[in-house]
This record gives C-alpha cells, structure tokens and sequence, in this order.
C-alpha cells in the first residue's frame, strides 16, 4: 500500500510537470522513470522482481517523453528487450480487437465434459444408493434415460463431484453354453440366515442361466431334509414350466433319494458341479453374496412369512429394474424378452423407491 502511494506522488507530480513546455518533460519522464525501477528493485533481494501491468503501463509511459539515446543510460532494470515485447503485445492487442470476428471471450481447447444434468443425475443416484459402483451406476443411467455413457466418465465425475460420508470367472463355460443352447438351465443353491429373534431359516434360491432371472425363493426352518429341500424347491418353482437341467453341487442334501425322485417325477435332468470347485457353479453363488450383501445384511426380518414377502420384493427389483454387467447393462427381464420401458429425460424426472427405500432409481416423470 504505501509503494501504491508513492507511485501515485510521483506518477501526479510528473504529469504536472509534463504538462510544462521545454526541456522539462524529458526531466521529468527521466526521474519518474528511474524512481519507479527503484521502487521495484527495493521489492526483493533475495530473487528477480515480478513486473506487474501497472509496471509496464508506467514505465512505458515514461518512455514515450524519453530521448532514444537516453534509454541505454536510464535502464536499470528495464532492458530495451522488454520494452520491445511491451510494444509488441500492446500492437498484438491492438490487432486482436479491430480484426477479432468473435467479441466473446475465447473458449479453452479440448473436450466438453458432460451436461450438468448429466452430472446432477450421476451424484444422485450414487447419493441415494452408495454401495452401486461406477459401471452399475453408467448402466443405470443408459437404461434409465438412454444415454451412452462410460464408466470412466463417472468415475471422473464422482471424484469431482461426490464426497461421501471384474473380475473374470474362471468356472468351466459348459454351463453357459448348456443355457444358451437349451434356454433351459437352472441353478439352484441354498443359504442360511437369521432372525432380529436369531431364529434359523434355510433359502433355497433357484435362478435362471440363461437370463440371470430369480426364478423363486423356498424358505424352510431348521434343521431340513430331503422333503424339505422338495418342498422348497415345488414353492419356489410354482406356476413355472419346469426346466431341462437343473445344475446343483454337491451338497448332502441334494443327494436325498427324495430330491432325486422329486426330479424324476417333474422330467428334469440334474447336473452337478464340479466337485471343491466353487467357481464351477458361478452363477447362483454371486447371486446369493448379492442378496445378503446388498439387501439382508441391511435389514431385520421377523419370521418365514415376513422374510418371504422381502424376499419376494428383491426379486421384482432384481428381475425387472436392477442392470447386470454380465448381461451388457441390461435387466434380466429384458433379456427375457421383457420390452424396455420409455426412457426419462435429463430435463425432467423423478425418483421410485423399492425394497422399502433401499433403492431409489430415477424414472420418467
């Protein structure tokens, strides 16, 4: 501030003096112009001083009333090379504004990241469903207002704009190519689950191959049998046409002369998995780490009938509105032949809560 003060002193006193005839404005340019080198030489001394455009302004100024050969002697810091790039940019500008086509400031190069209700749609969804992971998140958002997006986009979006509070299968692909050339493979498998009264409960979870569909779930109490295991496996099957295969591993209960003939009964051909090899039956295994991880794990269930009915609601979420990488973003509905609803617009749309609020995907409005 008081370098400011000083400049200004001298800059008013030199133009009065300016104003004068005669000899004396070149005085007076030439002691304006070596007070100011001074004042910027008294900035630092420990590195070169930085010339700011008041700077330049000045000491160009007090040229113009200076004598050529009185330049040489009168450069302490200012060296003829910097005078010329001062002119050089002040002609540049000049230029710049008589023959520019465009008033508008300038744009930066490069490419235009995408809209912002794009991003607003991104941090959302990621907001109201933290566990969904970037290529869900740009599945979830191609389906929803069909939109390409890629997964790289929204990681960079989420590291710009959120602040939160694949691995291959190496199975054997007989399995895979059994669903796709019969469209008729079933995977069935079993877990165990608890109560908010840690009570027990066996689910029989049976999923289609071919289009990742959860066919039903069989819920039973513990401890279960081979009848058990039948009856759960006719619940969860009900109103279907049963399958040509059905694909089990090798636990004890699916060896049960009951099991065996309850198949036989309903013409369906068992194959098992390849015996300690827990990747050899992929499918059903990723779907139960699913359920518990993004849906039992995160709520309480009274009993049999009240876990059904939860049991039930996942699985019209899982079927008809949850996208899968497996299957290229698509819902195993839709790969079913389901049609694929009307998508929303970036503009205008809203949000539906399922699984009592444990999703909220965006809609059309």
């Amino acid at each position: 501030m008081r370098e400011v003060v000083i400049l200004a002193v001298h800059l008013l006193v030199t133009l009065a003096k300016l104003l004068r005839p005669g000899g004396v404005r070149a005085v007076a340019a030439e002691s304006l112009l070596l007070k100011h080198q001074l004042l910027i030489s008294n900035r630092s001394r420990q590195r070169a001083p930085n010339l700011t455009s008041v700077d330049r302004f000045v000491l160009g100024l007090t040229t113009l009333f200076v004598r050529p050969r009185r330049l040489p002697k009168l450069g302490a810091l200012v060296r003829p090379a910097t005078l010329l790039k001062f002119h050089e940019a002040m002609v540049k500008r000049k230029y710049h504004r008589l023959f520019s086509s465009s008033p508008a400031p300038r744009r930066k190069p490069g490419p235009k990241g995408p809209p912002a209700e794009l991003v607003a749609a991104i941090i959302e969804l990621k907001r109201r469903n933290p566990h969904f992971g970037c290529v869900r998140i740009a599945q979830q958002i191609t389906r929803a207002f069909a939109v390409e997006i890629d997964k790289d986009v929204v990681r960079r979006v989420l590291a710009k704009h959120y602040r939160p509070g694949d691995s291959d299968s190496t199975g054997p692909s007989w399995l895979t190519f059994i669903a796709q050339a019969k469209d008729s493979l079933w995977s069935v498998d079993l877990f165990r689950c608890e109560s908010i009264l840690l009570h027990s409960y066996w689910v029989l979870v049976v999923i289609d191959v071919f289009t990742r569909r959860i066919i039903g779930f069989g819920i039973e109490r513990a401890a279960i049998d081979g009848v058990s295991v039948c009856r759960m496996f006719n619940h969860a099957v009900a109103g279907r046409p049963p399958p040509k295969y059905v694909s089990t591993d090798h636990d004890p209960l699916f060896r049960f002369h009951r099991w065996r003939a309850n198949l036989r009964v309903l013409e369906i051909e068992e194959v098992k998995s390849v015996p300690y090899a827990p990747v050899s039956h992929p499918f059903v295994e990723r779907l139960i780490g699913t359920i518990r991880r993004e849906y039992l794990d995160r709520l309480f269930f009274w009993n049999a009938v009240d876990l059904e009915r939860k049991l039930e609601a996942f699985r019209d979420y899982y079927n008809g509105l949850r996208v899968h990488r497996a299957i290229a973003g698509l819902t195993p509905a839709q790969r079913a032949g389901v049609p694929r609803h009307a998508p929303a617009a970036l503009a205008r749309y809203g949000w539906q809560r399922h699984c009592r609020g444990l999703f909220e995907l965006p809609i059309a409005a």
